[in-house]
């Protein structure tokens, strides 16, 4: 198993790479101390698996995990970390991550866990995730049944509102008039019966749409 290390602070990538290469099936390729390296180094080495912290200079561990999905990279990632709020959870298992690890844990069980992501299976650290994946599968409950009540020009002015644009911006990210926004928005409010901008948005972001 070929692999690439990604953490900001040196000490944990040594520690890694000595307890990975003691291991005669695995093989460390590269570390890298940033973001940008690490999407370096696996368009480089094209790893079996990433080791990634979510916390690092020049892009995070969220943002790496977006360009390997947006670029369909077939790389593993193992997401490594000293905490993690639901929040960056969610978000990290929805653009791929194939496991999750606290730095907290026994190093046998990072050992585990990019055995069996390697062989195609998912390692996620029970603690830490069953609240998480239960938001994740509420929300996509949620924008199906947005997207049954809404058509899509309606979920994208309501997706918009959600991260707070007026109807102007609005308007203006979409290439369509204000008063075509309002009419929508209209339609919006009578299809999910509530009242009022900040009831819109609660309810936009409770259903994923945010």
């Amino acid at each position: 198993m070929r692999l690439v290390l990604a953490d900001d602070h040196r000490l944990v990538l040594e520690a890694l790479t000595l307890l990975l290469r003691a291991e005669g099936d695995l093989e460390v390729v590269a570390t890298c101390v940033d973001g940008r390296e690490a999407l370096a180094a696996v368009r480089r080495h094209q790893p079996d698996v990433l080791v990634l912290d979510l916390r690092m200079p020049q892009l995070d561990g969220l943002g790496v995990l977006r360009e390997l999905a947006a670029a369909g990279d077939p790389t593993q990632v193992v997401v490594l970390t000293a905490g993690l709020d639901e929040r960056e959870l969610v978000e990290a298992i929805r653009l791929g991550a194939r496991g999750v690890v606290l730095k907290e844990m026994p190093s046998r069980l990072l050992l585990q866990c990019l055995r069996k992501v390697h062989a195609g299976e998912q390692w996620l650290e029970k603690r830490s995730v069953a609240a998480a994946l239960e938001t994740l599968m509420r929300r996509e409950r949620g924008a199906a049944e947005m997207r049954g009540l809404l058509t899509p020009r309606e979920l994208s002015i309501l997706r918009l509102l959600a991260k707070g644009l007026r109807n102007g911006e609005i308007a203006e990210q979409l290439h369509i008039g204000e008063g075509t926004v309002k009419t929508h928005l209209h339609n919006v409010y009578r299809k999910l019966k509530v009242n009022g901008r900040l009831a819109l948005m609660r309810v936009a972001r409770e259903k994923g749409l945010a």
